[in-house]
């Protein structure tokens, strides 16, 4: 069994059941031969619950599907909408309540794109937006560092990250920098309502073309003598900053 352009694998208890609380869910999943403990019988009732066929196959069989996935005895055959073009961000941001999205400069490893992906989907980010070159893509071991947020929030691939910047401030978008060296902090700076937040990659952080489209630059405020954080880590405080400011908006703090 080999994945194709519109399935795929994704590995581990944690990804596959959270993948069964979603939708699309899964089309099948595969259990290593045996496993009868208590994830796996929890696993067994969920996908009863939603008639998802589940089998049973040796663990080099596993291996093959996911050879570079530590799947722990458990991958699901996934049905997904896949990575999504440029075009499509104008219809994801105006089925949107009220849009933000992410913008991820060149985040190459497979884990950080895969937590960044949970944080913006925890936070209730409405797109994130990569570069379709010099960075990860949705690969079975983003998905499953992700969790169930590859499914949950729509990932958007452009050619040129400086053009589609350009294309969200005409809409009226404010485009919000995240940079160790800018003079303001994200605390003390009133995040706009329909945000753009610019992640920059783990070499070094954004390009300049990236900055130069950025109406604004933020910093993390941290102790002496630590120059940054993972892209991972500072997108994460970033993203539940701006949400805990919309939810001040809101009223509902």
């Amino acid at each position: 069994m080999t994945a194709s352009q519109d399935k795929t694998f994704i590995g581990g208890f944690h990804a596959v059941m959270a993948a069964l609380e979603r939708s699309p869910r899964p089309l099948s999943i595969w259990l290593a031969n045996g496993r009868r403990d208590g994830r796996a019988e929890t696993l067994r009732e969920l996908a009863a619950e939603h008639a998802v066929p589940v089998s049973s196959t040796d663990m080099s069989a596993l291996d093959a599907m996911l050879p570079d996935v530590r799947h722990q005895g458990c991958i699901a055959v996934y049905e997904l909408a896949g990575e999504l073009r440029e075009s499509d961000l104008p219809g994801i941001l105006a089925r949107a309540e009220r849009p933000w999205v992410l913008v991820l400069d060149q985040v190459q490893d497979p884990h950080n794109l895969g937590a960044c992906l949970r944080s913006a989907a925890a936070a209730g980010v409405s797109a994130v937006v990569a570069p379709r070159k010099r960075a990860a893509g949705l690969t079975p071991a983003v998905r499953k560092v992700a969790a169930g947020a590859a499914e949950r929030v729509p990932f958007v691939v452009v050619t040129n990250i400086a053009r589609a910047l350009e294309r969200l401030q005409a809409e009226g978008y404010w485009v919000v920098g995240l940079d160790g060296e800018a003079p303001a902090s994200l605390y003390d700076t009133t995040l706009p309502d329909k945000l753009v937040l610019v992640a920059g990659g783990e070499a070094r952080g954004m390009r300049e073309r990236t900055a130069h489209f950025c109406d604004l630059t933020v910093a993390i405020p941290m102790s002496s003598g630590i120059e940054s954080l993972n892209v991972s880590v500072a997108t994460g405080v970033a993203l539940f900053e701006a949400r805990r400011q919309r939810l001040v908006v809101d009223g509902t703090s």
